[in-house]
């Protein structure tokens, strides 16, 4: 017999008897991404231009990108504000940097209106409407959009990755950390790297390896479940 499924809020299809067995049992619809919906792979490098890849026509050799762009989107007219805090909050919400409350970077927020670092919960990102559409939805490595009198173990929570909308996270919150000896987050809680650099620690291996890994798990359950890996280096 197959389920029967109804959009949440809406009214119960079932028939709820006497009994048991004159009753027929129906459950809320899960969210399921469209048949075919694609996976997304989001890469975001610091202090890189157009110029730099050679799929927009650079002489340096970027092989992989390349492929990912020829596999991919390409965009002609995308802008950056030449700072990291306020174009990631462009990006990752399809909002001016001054609307997101983020003119500068989020150690330098001024405390005025469009500056204060505090990203509205109203302007929604990416991510938070992706998971709304049946997506997996992970953030790795550079974050950077949380004011820094909020990535404490103290808290807040509320503007860290897993508040606006990625169901994982694994990287560190500030503007930068140390690529041998870095601050560490996984999800909502601080962690030590689980090698030393004289073991061949590395940060960028450990992100690559926690991307890799997050989707792993995902499709050893959901194999047709899409992805939304926003990846960013540090």
């Amino acid at each position: 017999m197959s389920l029967t499924e109804y959009p949440p809020g809406s009214a119960f299809p079932g028939v709820i008897g006497r009994t048991f067995d004159v009753s027929t049992p129906a459950w809320p619809k899960p969210l399921r991404a469209n048949e075919g919906a694609p996976n997304v792979l989001f890469i975001i490098l610091d202090d890189t231009g157009f110029g730099q890849l050679g799929c927009y026509g650079s002489p340096i050799n970027t092989p992989n990108l390349d492929s990912l762009a020829q596999n991919g989107l390409s965009y002609t007219n995308m802008h950056t504000t030449a700072l990291c805090s306020p174009t990631r909050t462009c990006i990752l919400t399809g909002r001016n940097h001054h609307s997101n409350a983020m003119a500068c970077i989020t150690e330098g927020s001024t405390g005025y209106p469009g500056s204060n670092g505090n990203i509205p919960f109203e302007n929604g990102f990416l991510s938070e409407i992706l998971q709304q559409r049946g997506y997996n939805t992970y953030a790795i490595g550079k974050w950077h959009l949380t004011p820094a009198d909020q990535i404490s173990a103290a808290g807040p929570y509320d503007r860290w990755p897993l508040g606006r909308g990625f169901e994982r996270f694994y990287g560190f919150l500030g503007g930068e950390t140390h690529q041998y000896y870095p601050e560490l987050v996984y999800d909502n809680h601080q962690v030590e790297p689980p090698r030393t650099p004289e073991e061949g620690y590395h940060l960028t291996e450990d992100l690559v390896d926690h991307a890799i890994s997050f989707i792993a798990d995902a499709k050893q359950v959901a194999p047709t479940k899409p992805f939304f890996m926003y990846f960013c280096t540090g």
